[in-house]
């Protein structure tokens, strides 16, 4: 049943109450669901004095983004607000949970009320009739997250599919802030005045944007998948210069490979894209805290996502192009070789790719260009990955090999066209996401 929104000025006395009883309820829930020592990890749970056989299987991500900045303008949050989240999915499911951060929050975030839905079309903001669910946290309908932290949920019941749209929503009743969100989602999402996370014909969510808040991860509990894939990039990644709303990233074509290639490993797909990201270095604009750099953000957006099996790196350009810039190509690969190193901790084989070509880019010169070389050397002689993808073979120009292809430039000559996310995808060899870690290099 859809709420009517509160008259913002008079609600917020009501909202005040409302926010202290959630926060009496939930502060304990954030330390105990998703923990160490739950059974968050042991699937869908059956309702008590259930018949119901035990389930086999496990959680795997099916769809994630990096948490990339407090996102400007939000001291209050979206108080009294609700967020519809638009995400597409890349692993099926029979359960699924979703990851809500509060990563560059200030002041707890209240969650009031949190549905999950298919989307009745693509890119929709209607649910698919009979498709919402409730979400909980530690068995209750609210939540506090912390300043700094993130939340799991609860399992829901529900019949994932692959490459669908699913919506989830959250509502926050006080204001909070500022937002943690992801600036280049190139997929449309939702928000409505007042408590509308029920509402399932989408008529109140009349505010369209590319942003996604909060919302960082969904799993879904399979019984067939291999585990996920998780690809940490810059903005090539992210897909900055993808058609909005067409899924045309390049991950998005890997995970269409992935679920239709005969032997090809059934992985979800993680996006860990960042515009701007580095490998050395955090920080963008004015925050010294936003866009943590590779190694600062490898544990949080790499090593703890479900079921990651195999990780892929794309990274290096902005450490040469984003002051201050990195001159010695010697740097960029020693700091991919420390990803290397802990990713072997854990027992995931790396694939690196070699830099894409950046000619005609504004602010691009030769010196840049020979670290660009330099590192390329490197990563093709086997000295920093397990495996090589060669992107820059797959982009250039070869009459200009310093510059992209037309067909596969997006027209600023630093980032592909769909075309050539397309021709990222294809030159990845899949059998190499099966493989082991090699040897310590």
């Amino acid at each position: 049943m859809n709420r009517p929104p509160l008259p913002r000025g008079a609600a917020y006395a009501v909202l005040a109450a409302l926010a202290a009883v959630v926060i009496v309820v939930s502060t304990a829930i954030f330390l105990g669901v998703g923990g160490p020592g739950d059974d968050s990890d042991r699937g869908p749970r059956a309702p008590r004095r259930s018949a119901a056989p035990a389930v086999t299987g496990g959680w795997t991500g099916s769809w994630s983004t990096s948490p990339a900045a407090a996102e400007p303008n939000t001291a209050h949050g979206f108080a009294d607000q609700t967020i519809r989240n638009v995400v597409h999915t890349t692993l099926a499911g029979s359960s699924a949970r979703i990851q809500l951060s509060n990563l560059y929050g200030t002041q707890p975030l209240a969650i009031s009320h949190a549905t999950l839905a298919l989307a009745a079309a693509p890119h929709s903001p209607a649910a698919e009739p009979g498709s919402m669910r409730p979400i909980t946290f530690g068995g209750q309908p609210t939540a506090i997250i912390p300043a700094g932290q993130a939340l799991v949920s609860d399992p829901v019941r529900f019949t994932v599919p692959y490459a669908a749209d699913l919506l989830v929503t959250t509502y926050s009743p006080t204001p909070s802030g500022p937002a943690t969100f992801h600036p280049h989602a190139r997929q449309t999402s939702y928000l409505a005045d007042g408590d509308q996370a029920d509402a399932t014909d989408g008529a109140p969510f009349v505010t369209r944007t590319t942003y996604w808040r909060y919302l960082t991860g969904v799993d879904v509990w399979n019984s067939e998948a291999h585990g996920s894939v998780a690809v940490l990039g810059d903005s090539i990644t992210d897909g900055v210069s993808a058609t909005v709303d067409a899924d045309h990233r390049w991950t998005d074509y890997l995970a269409a490979r992935l679920n239709s290639e005969p032997g090809a490993p059934r992985y979800g797909v993680l996006n860990e894209g960042i515009s701007g990201n580095r490998v050395l270095l955090s920080g963008q604009g004015a925050s010294p805290t936003a866009n943590p750099s590779a190694l600062e953000r490898f544990d949080r957006d790499v090593l703890s996502r479900a079921g990651v099996r195999v990780v892929v790196v794309e990274l290096g350009i902005n450490d040469i192009l984003r002051q201050p810039q990195q001159a010695d190509p010697g740097r960029i690969t020693a700091g991919l070789r420390q990803l290397v190193d802990r990713a072997h901790l854990r027992g995931l084989r790396v694939i690196g790719s070699t830099l894409t070509p950046f000619g005609g880019r504004t602010g691009a010169g030769p010196q840049h260009e020979a670290v660009r070389q330099g590192v390329n050397e490197e990563i093709r002689a086997g000295r920093v990955f397990d495996d090589v993808v060669d992107f820059d073979q797959a982009l250039r120009d070869p009459e200009q090999p310093q510059r992209l292809l037309p067909a596969y430039d997006c027209g600023d000559h630093l980032h592909p066209s769909d075309a050539g996310y397309r021709a990222m995808a294809d030159t990845l060899d899949v059998e190499k996401l099966k493989a082991q870690p090699a040897a310590a290099l």
